[in-house]
């Protein structure tokens, strides 16, 4: 694979500054919403991991979810069940997560009106993926719900994980489900038309970088749910690089430095035609 380091004097060469412009922007938006989703599922997994270490009345829990707190902290609720649901267990983290360091405590108290928006685009987001035939399963899956609120938003990231015995990692099969002021339905959108489990953990078959391609659909470069997915698994599949190829584009996520580079295709093609010459 063509290492990053030989790629930024082209992509200055390759791209009109009106290109440049549009692209850059892109980029930003979608590593920033992607790093968001990031640390709300990391959140879930050790608040999850935390919370039913701590927790023993199982029959009690009616779900949960996690967020980025209005102070910038990664937070995982619990509630209990029933149609007022109360909080049951509260984990705050920094961005470390570290689970000795985490704020966490077990107090049953009302839902804050933070929380209670939260709550409600979680719920009606399973409704909506009940009835909704867009949604699509596979074996030993399971849909994971991420709730965003911006000042402009409301929206629910539905990711694939996979919850068998082999240590698989899901790209693809997510979608978006985007809500009015009220926290009413507006669309429902599939983001990759495509199911694709990656295997790792075979000491046998290591890889140094994986890859998939994006249709028109799925849009030009790496999306938010590519790089909240890459940056979960990469410390356990030791990718130094993840890239997503697109009709006009190729994107290189540095697994080592958390950043995206996007380059042209046909800047990519001038380079793997130079370096297969040599």
């Amino acid at each position: 694979m063509i290492r990053i380091c030989n790629i930024f004097l082209l992509l200055l060469l390759t791209f009109p500054v009106s290109a440049q412009s549009k692209l850059e922007k892109l980029k930003v938006e979608n590593v920033r919403e992607g790093k968001k989703l990031y640390r709300s599922e990391m959140a879930s997994w050790y608040g999850t991991d935390l919370f039913l270490a701590k927790y023993s009345d199982r029959q009690n829990i009616g779900g949960y979810f996690s967020y980025i707190s209005k102070s910038d902290k990664p937070t995982c609720i619990f509630y209990s069940k029933g149609e007022n649901p109360k909080v049951i267990g509260t984990i705050v983290f920094d961005d470390t997560f570290n689970i000795e360091s985490a704020n966490y405590n077990l107090l049953e108290r009302e839902l804050s009106n933070e929380e209670l928006d939260y709550y409600v685009l979680r719920t009606e987001a399973q409704k909506q993926i009940q009835s909704d035939t867009i949604f699509k399963y596979y074996k030993n899956t399971k849909f994971n719900l991420i709730p965003i609120i911006s000042e402009n938003e409301k929206k629910v990231y539905v990711l694939t994980g996979y919850n068998g015995a082999e240590k698989i990692v899901v790209y693809g099969n997510d979608y978006l489900i985007s809500f009015d002021k009220k926290n009413k339905v507006k669309k429902v959108k599939s983001l990759h038309v495509s199911y694709l489990p990656f295997e790792y953990g075979n000491s046998e078959k290591t890889f140094v970088s994986a890859m998939h391609n994006h249709q028109k659909s799925s849009g030009e470069i790496m999306s938010p749910t590519d790089i909240c997915t890459t940056m979960l698994y990469q410390k356990y599949t030791n990718w130094e690089t993840y890239y997503v190829m697109s009709e006009k584009y190729v994107s290189i996520w540095d697994c080592k430095k958390n950043e995206l580079f996007v380059m042209s295709m046909k800047a990519w093609k001038k380079i793997s035609d130079h370096q297969n010459k040599k």
